[in-house]
């Protein structure tokens, strides 16, 4: 027979022994193979909810760049309006990339046009000159002939 083997009968209670060893081994391969089954069917449900959040964050990322576009847009038309609406201002001045700056930058803007108004009604006040023509005599025209009247204008304007 085989080297080193001896040929020996198995009594009944190793029978039973190897048996019983053998039906846990079994049970305990069963437990393994549904451990393993399930594990790869939640496997299978991760990787699916995995690529419906892949999905899902590009269309939140194309969704952003639409409102995006459109918060840009919004404030452009802001920023025409307010310089429509405020022409006693540089439309230099008025500036920002969101309404906040575009309101800050009008308020400075409001701020520079007012000093700027009180400096020039300031200098204004101190160069103050009589509105109007000056004030005429009066000449008595009346019963004076054409010639009378132009020697009275001549000799005004010689004195």
């Amino acid at each position: 027979m085989l080297d080193g083997i001896q040929d020996k009968a198995s009594t009944p209670d190793e029978l039973v022994d190897i048996k019983a060893q053998l039906d846990e081994e079994q049970k305990a391969k069963s437990a393994l193979e549904q451990a393993v089954a399930e594990r790869d069917a939640k496997l299978a449900g991760l990787e699916t909810a995995l690529s419906e959040a892949k999905q899902s964050s590009e269309a939140s990322a194309a969704d952003l760049v639409a409102v995006k576009e459109a918060r840009d847009q919004a404030v452009s038309k802001c920023l025409d309006m307010a310089k429509a609406l405020n022409p006693t201002i540089p439309q230099d001045i008025i500036v920002g990339g969101t309404i906040a700056e575009i309101d800050a930058s009008i308020e400075r803007g409001k701020a520079m046009v007012s000093s700027v108004k009180q400096s020039l009604e300031s200098e204004a006040s101190k160069a103050k000159i009589p509105a109007g023509a000056p004030t005429r005599s009066t000449i008595p025209l009346e019963g004076m002939s054409p010639r009378d009247k132009i020697a009275a204008g001549i000799q005004k304007k010689e004195e």
